[in-house]
């Protein structure tokens, strides 16, 4: 049985911010007719990537996060909506497509033999009997199914039996069909591409990046000779198309676009006989982002998901995540770099990490917010061991050389201050490192409380340091010592609770990479430092492709806790907002590497993670947590990897 018990606190990037419902709109006989919008889900969870299940488009079957994970639902009109009967034993679901009294979907509980390889797979569920075969092939990793007007042919995004070679923003899948009757006989109609859409039974339309850099649609016609095709573009350049849906009749595609001088992607109709392009949801709501079309069996109604809209409704402090493990909670945190207080009734946090990068203290059930600082900039936090009340953190900009001037602080605030307003609490600062030291960040403090193990770019590389936790670095050079020294990077140290080991992320195995990122172990007088393999034995191919970040340890000092690449990605990752980095979930193992076990697994990132021994949830019970509220929700971004260009 698996000794990992307590409350792991973590940030998803953006998540809890996106507001989406699954809405639809009747297409009017002429496109430049009034539209008028219905919305299929509940108007407060995060509900998405839908797909009509009936001929009239009354019945509808999505994602949604209700519950900590992504799990399938279906809604019909005035009935309630219901979970789909399929696999519970994952936490990752994506795309359903109800046909013939069976859900075709993707899921993610099957781990693959080797690291740094996708879970996702495409299953089928039969709705009366619950029944469930796997369409994909054991070793083999597919993505966004589409099936065929009968229901009789599926085509995947899929990287085949490929490792994943590390791409993420424009996936490097090819795209295959099979039959539902015999899917181990695959056939490649594309040697790239994503998201493929059927109109009827023998013509494909799917997304990828043209020679031009334009996300672009293009159309495969099935032959008797299935060796003998060639895609045609036929979205044009000057504006990213992508994620096509083939309306029923033949006639249109839906896709959704991102053009110069609109800073919101929208869903538009391009006629595949005029060649041209019909506006839709920008028509309905300019302002928000919309995603992911999908046209009804009769081809009259049009559905997506998008941003439901600023309201008063409130973006959750905190939300329980759905946890594989039994003792062992997590926590979804609306904020970055979470600290558990001592005794674990409050956490510190930083908002995000470019509008509002402050620091703030939350009730562990997520009732109340106070904030210790607005400015300056304040970014990781690690709360003392010891000290009521004293939070260490970054005081400077993130994500910068090790030149720039970013410095480490010690905060103090009053606890008893901490009333039951929400509001702003007055708070002590001292700076403890040198000023003129260049890049000092991620400070984490020793049990004791004596001293602080931190990032310094003072050498003119990112090393280890360690300070003193109370008076800080001296004029003299007193009060800090080097604890790793090297041309790479040495980077998010943690100390263990029980004071013998030093986490920290390196490539020091290879300087040359500033992506594979490794997690290291030293003791605290600089002896015995050593490499901790997670994805493979020394030497493997694996193992130098990890890019592993914000280690931490358990409450008894036995696992490491960590953000990691080793699942690859479960998703196409242009079908969704907020994508920055291809580490997106966390996983723990033991401190000798053994014991790996993934903790999350959706299509978002996840990270900055802090890991208490109390169960939170038990004690403070779940109603609770859920009940409270916090910021307004707001809009959010679109990838700035998608946006630069335009």
């Amino acid at each position: 049985m698996m000794d990992a018990q307590g409350t792991i606190a973590f940030s998803t990037v953006g998540l809890l911010t996106y507001g989406f419902d699954v809405f639809s709109t009747v297409l009017p006989t002429s496109l430049f007719a009034d539209l008028v919008e219905s919305r299929h889900t509940d108007g407060i969870s995060v509900n998405f990537n839908g797909q009509f299940a009936d001929g009239a488009g009354e019945t509808v079957a999505f994602v949604s996060e209700r519950t900590g994970s992504a799990r399938l639902y279906q809604t019909s009109v005035g009935e309630e909506i219901r979970l789909l009967p399929i696999n519970t034993s994952s936490f990752f679901h994506d795309r359903p497509t109800i046909k013939n009294g069976r859900v075709f979907y993707v899921s993610a509980h099957e781990p693959p033999s080797d690291s740094l390889k996708s879970w996702a797979a495409v299953y089928a569920t039969r709705l009366d009997t619950e029944e469930t075969v796997r369409l994909t092939p054991a070793g083999f990793v597919d993505f966004s199914p589409a099936l065929s007007e009968s229901g009789q042919l599926v085509a995947v995004a899929s990287y085949g039996s490929r490792q994943w070679n590390g791409d993420f923003r424009s996936l490097d899948t090819e795209i295959a069909i099979f039959s539902v009757s015999d899917p181990t006989r695959r056939t490649i109609i594309a040697g790239r591409g994503g998201w493929p859409t059927f109109s009827g039974e023998s013509t494909v339309f799917f997304h990828l990046i043209a020679e031009d850099g334009w996300w672009s649609i293009y159309r495969l016609d099935l032959k008797d000779n299935l060796d003998d095709l060639i895609p045609r573009r036929i979205t044009p350049p000057g504006l990213h198309a992508f994620t096509p849906a083939a309306s029923h009749d033949g006639k249109y595609i839906a896709v959704a676009t991102r053009r110069k001088g609109n800073k919101f992607r929208h869903i538009e109709i391009f006629d595949l006989g005029s060649e041209k392009f019909y506006p839709i949801t920008e028509r309905l709501n300019p302002n928000f982002h919309h995603y992911n079309p999908f046209f009804s069996q009769d081809s009259n109604k049009l559905g997506y998901h998008r941003f439901r809209g600023e309201s008063n409704e409130k973006v959750p402090n905190i939300l329980p995540a759905a946890s594989p493990i039994r003792g062992l909670q997590l926590l979804r945190l609306h904020g970055t770099f979470p600290s558990f207080s001592p005794a674990g009734d409050l956490i510190a946090i930083n908002g995000d990490f470019f509008e509002s990068p402050g620091l703030m203290i939350l009730r562990s059930d997520g009732s109340k917010r106070w904030t210790l600082l607005k400015s300056p900039t304040a970014f990781y936090t690690a709360w003392s061991p010891v000290e009521k009340g004293v939070i260490f953190t970054s005081i400077g900009p993130i994500f910068e050389s090790s030149k720039t001037a970013v410095e480490i602080a010690r905060i103090y605030f009053n606890p008893d201050h901490l009333d039951n307003e929400n509001g702003e609490i007055v708070a002590d600062l001292k700076i403890l490192t040198r000023g003129g030291t260049a890049n000092n960040a991620f400070p984490s403090c020793s049990p004791d409380g004596k001293h602080v193990v931190f990032r310094s770019g003072r050498s003119g590389h990112k090393n280890l340091y360690i300070l003193d936790a109370i008076e800080g670095e001296h004029a003299d050079g007193s009060g800090i010592q080097r604890l790793t020294e090297g041309e790479w990077i040495d980077t998010m140290p943690a100390w263990s609770p029980d004071g013998t080991l030093i986490a920290f992320s390196s490539n020091r195995h290879n300087p040359a990479n500033m992506e594979a990122y490794s997690i290291y172990l030293v003791r605290p007088d600089g002896s015995d430092l050593r490499r901790v393999h997670v994805a493979g034995p020394p030497g493997s191919k694996e193992v130098d492709r990890e890019r592993i970040n914000h280690v931490c340890f358990s409450p008894d000092s036995k696992w490491l806790l960590f953000t990691a690449n080793l699942g690859s990605v479960s998703a196409e990752t242009v079908s969704m907002p907020n994508h920055f980095q291809p580490y997106g979930d966390l996983w723990i193992c033991r401190i000798d590497g053994t014991g790996l076990t993934r903790l999350t697994c959706n299509a978002y990132e996840n990270g900055t993670p802090a890991w208490h021994s109390a169960n939170l949830l038990h004690d403070i019970g779940m109603r609770s947590m859920v009940s409270h509220a916090g910021e307004k929700l707001g809009q959010f971004e679109e990838p700035l990897w998608l946006t630069c260009d335009l």
